[in-house]
């Protein structure tokens, strides 16, 4: 048993404790929703310290530590719906980089002609494209990357 003092200390009410714990009785509980039950129930501080330590529940679980930790953090910031729904808050808008605007005008630009010179779209290319256009204000070949695979489209 571990009294280590945490960063991101959970307490729970009454009526989130007795949630989780439905949640976790539910045979339609999605996975990540069984995790963060679970990592939430057990650092538990509403009777006193929380007996099991990060590592303890990362082992426990088969998850890491940081895992534990964040899932700690995001409850202690943003509350149980935050964590359990994850994604980018309301409050943060700004760190997506595409909306849904932003992808259809990224997809608009992948069927549209390769630039002179190219035989094909790459994601740098289309880029440094959105930039020029002005569609958005930056935006990594990364995130072009992921977009395109997350629409299941073809760069051309």
């Amino acid at each position: 048993m571990s009294t280590t003092r945490h960063t991101y200390p959970v307490v729970l009410s009454a009526e989130q404790q007795r949630f989780l714990e439905g949640l976790l009785q539910t045979q339609v509980t999605p996975a990540h929703h069984y995790k963060v039950a679970r990592v939430l129930l057990l650092s538990n501080q509403s009777q006193g310290p929380a007996s099991h330590s990060d590592e303890q529940i990362a082992e426990m679980l088969a998850i890491s530590r940081r895992s534990v930790i964040r899932i700690r953090q995001h409850f202690c910031q943003g509350g149980l719906q935050r964590v359990l729904t994850g994604g980018y808050s309301r409050e943060h808008p700004e760190r997506r980089c595409l909306d849904g605007r932003g992808e259809a005008q990224l997809i608009q630009l992948v069927c549209s002609q390769a630039p002179e010179g190219h035989q094909r779209w790459t994601v740098r290319l289309l880029a440094d494209r959105m930039v020029q256009l002005d569609y958005v204000e930056h935006i990594s070949p990364e995130t072009v990357r992921t977009t395109l695979k997350k629409m299941n489209s073809s760069r051309g």
